[in-house]
C-alpha cells in the first residue's frame, strides 16, 4: 500500500485522453490527506505503517482510477482532475474557485456533509451536475436540480422497506421494535408519512417502544406463533441490531420470524451461534458479490497491486465515475437533463428520482438512487433476495 500511496502523489494532476476530440472536465473529489501523509520534502510521515483512516479515500481514488484507464483504452475524449478535500495548503473553496475549475462540467466526490453541501452549492453556481458517491443524506441542501445523491437516504431505505412488505408480507405480524430516540423518530415518521402516498393496500403496522434493556419476554408478549412475524428493526444503532437479533434466534424456534434490517446492518457479522436459525433481511443500495467477471478481474487486480482485498469503496468509485462518465459522453450538453436516465449498468442498477421536499411547492430538491437490494442471511450465509 505505501509502494501505491507514492505513486498516488504523483498521479493527481489533470489525467487527459482523446486527444482528436474536444474533452469533457470532470473533478474528482477525495479525502486522500496528502499532506499528512507526507513531509515538506516528499518523506512518507508513516514510515512502514499505513493509518486506517488513509484507506477509504485511496481506495475509493483507486477504483477511480481504474475506471479513467477502462476509459482510456476506449479513447473517451474526458479531462479528469483529482482534488485531495483533505489538504492543508488549499482548502475545498480555493479548489472549487482555482482556475483549473473553470469550465467543469461534472464533479464527483467522496465526501463529508459540510465538504457535500459546498460541492452542491458550486454544482448549482455552475449549473453542471454533482454526483455524490459515499454520503446518504442531502446534507441540508435545497433546490437544487443539479445535486444527485447516490447512497440512498434513510427516507429512501424506509420506502423501499415498506414497498418490499407490501409485496412479500403483508398479511403477516408487522412489527417495529424501537427504542427512543431522534433517528429512531425520523424511521417511524418515514414508515407512517410514505403508509399514507403508497400505492396498494396499507400495511397494519405496530409501533413498540421496548427501549435497550428488552427481555425476551417484552418481545415475545407482541408475537404470534400462529402466524409469521416480521419483525422491523426501528433503530440504526449496531448494539440495538446485534442485541434484537440475539433476543429473537431463540424465540424463532416457537414464533416464525423474520428480521428486518437497516442499511447500516451490511457490516455486521451475523455468522455467530447467537444468530443461528434467525432469518434476517437488510436493505443496502449497493451490494458488490465480486462473483461478476468484471467485480472479480478488479478485485484480482487490485490485490495484485496493493497486496490487500479491496473494500466497497474500491468498487464505489469505479462504477460511479464510469457510469457517469458514459453518461456525460452520451448527453454532451444536455447531460444535467438526463440525469434519471437508466442504461450504462456498471455493478448497480441505479434508480434516479426527483426528490420534492415540499410537495404542494413541487419544487425539486435533489436527485436520488431509490434502488434498494435486500439482501436475506441465514445462518451467516448472504444472497440477494
Amino acid at each position: 500500500m505505501k509502494k501505491y500511496f507514492f505513486f498516488l502523489l504523483f498521479s493527481l494532476f489533470a489525467i487527459a485522453f482523446g486527444v482528436n476530440a474536444q474533452r469533457h472536465k470532470v473533478a474528482v473529489f477525495a479525502p486522500l490527506y496528502l499532506d499528512s501523509a507526507f513531509s515538506n520534502t516528499g518523506s512518507y510521515s508513516f514510515n512502514k505503517s499505513f493509518p486506517k483512516f488513509l484507506n477509504p479515500g485511496v481506495e475509493f481514488y483507486q477504483g477511480v482510477q481504474a475506471a479513467l484507464d477502462s476509459l482510456q483504452k476506449q479513447g473517451a475524449p474526458l479531462e479528469v482532475f483529482v482534488y485531495d478535500t483533505k489538504s492543508q495548503m488549499n482548502s475545498l473553496q480555493q479548489q472549487l474557485h482555482s482556475p483549473e475549475f473553470s469550465g467543469m462540467e461534472m464533479i464527483i466526490a467522496q465526501s463529508n456533509p459540510a465538504e457535500t453541501k459546498q460541492l452542491a452549492d458550486a454544482a448549482l453556481s455552475k449549473k453542471i451536475p454533482f454526483i455524490s458517491a459515499t454520503l446518504p443524506n442531502d446534507a441540508g441542501a435545497t433546490a437544487n436540480p443539479y445535486f444527485v445523491v447516490l447512497n440512498t437516504t434513510l427516507q429512501g431505505h424506509i420506502e423501499g422497506i415498506y414497498k418490499m412488505l407490501q409485496r412479500s408480507y403483508a398479511t403477516d405480524n408487522i412489527i417495529v421494535f424501537r427504542k427512543a430516540g431522534v433517528q429512531e423518530d425520523a424511521i417511524k415518521t418515514n414508515f407512517i408519512e410514505y403508509g399514507k402516498v403508497a400505492a396498494g393496500t396499507p400495511l397494519r403496522i405496530k409501533f413498540v417502544d421496548v427501549g435497550i434493556n428488552f427481555t425476551p419476554q417484552a418481545l415475545a408478549a407482541h408475537m404470534d406463533s400462529t402466524k409469521r412475524n416480521v419483525i422491523v428493526a426501528g433503530s440504526m444503532e449496531e448494539y440495538f441490531a446485534t442485541k434484537l437479533a440475539s433476543t429473537l434466534a431463540p424465540l424463532a424456534k416457537k414464533y416464525p420470524t423474520l428480521l428486518v434490517g437497516m442499511p447500516t446492518w451490511d457490516n455486521i457479522n451475523f455468522n455467530k451461534p447467537e444468530y443461528k436459525g434467525l432469518e434476517i433481511v437488510y436493505s443496502t443500495p449497493f451490494f458488490y458479490n465480486r462473483l461478476t467477471p468484471l467485480e472479480n478481474h478488479l478485485a484480482t487486480d487490485f490485490e495484485k497491486n496493493i497486496g490487500s482485498r479491496p473494500t466497497d469503496m474500491y468498487f464505489r468509485g469505479y462504477e460511479t465515475v464510469l457510469r457517469f462518465a458514459l453518461l456525460l459522453l452520451d448527453t454532451n450538453k444536455d447531460f444535467a437533463s438526463n440525469l434519471t436516465r437508466k442504461g450504462n449498468v456498471v455493478f448497480t442498477r441505479f434508480d434516479i428520482q426527483p426528490v420534492f421536499k415540499d410537495k404542494k411547492a413541487m419544487t425539486l430538491d435533489y436527485f436520488e438512487n431509490k434502488n434498494v437490494y435486500f439482501v436475506r442471511v441465514s445462518n451467516g450465509a448472504k444472497r440477494l433476495m
